[in-house]
């Protein structure tokens, strides 16, 4: 398991990551991504776990995807939850969803350079991007915000 002085590097290394994602084109081209569909078949099958890391305003307008966990990389102890929701997730991959892939592509990048494995990027977001049509346009199922934080484990509360 990773040190508290881990995590620290790995919330610089977040701050750091937008000067890197410009940089390093090869690197963003080796990260593990998922389909907004291919990451619900994994929720199903209990294969993986989903953390949302969109603001709550995001969430709000419109709705969390049904099993996903809202953790906003916007909002206090962002880092202690996500290795909170990564350590309830045990062997299981944690997928990572924003709204278009940009931020969830960034944060995978940051934990990947800190030495973090078992994370995925579901790089079409909730919105839809180049990547494919996005968990909203796949029909895949949301629920409302307060729904979603009800069903969150009271560890990452």
């Amino acid at each position: 398991m990773k040190t508290a002085h881990g995590r620290r590097v790995f919330v610089l290394g977040l701050a750091a990551s937008p000067v890197a994602l410009a940089t390093s084109r090869l690197h963003a081209q080796t990260q593990t991504t998922w389909s907004a569909d291919e990451a619900y078949d994994a929720l199903l099958a209990n294969r993986a776990r989903v953390i949302d890391v969109r603001s709550r305003e995001e969430w709000l307008e419109t709705g969390v995807g049904a099993g996903v966990w809202p953790i906003s990389m916007h909002e206090d102890r962002f880092p202690d939850r996500l290795f909170a929701a990564k350590a309830l997730a045990d062997s299981r991959d944690v997928g990572l969803i924003c709204a278009t892939g940009g931020r969830s592509a960034t944060l995978l990048r940051a934990l990947r350079q800190a030495g973090y494995e078992g994370y995925a990027d579901i790089s079409e977001g909730m919105l839809g991007s180049r990547q494919g049509p996005g968990w909203l346009a796949a029909g895949l199922p949301v629920v409302p915000l307060d729904a979603a934080l009800a069903s969150m484990p009271e560890e990452l509360a």
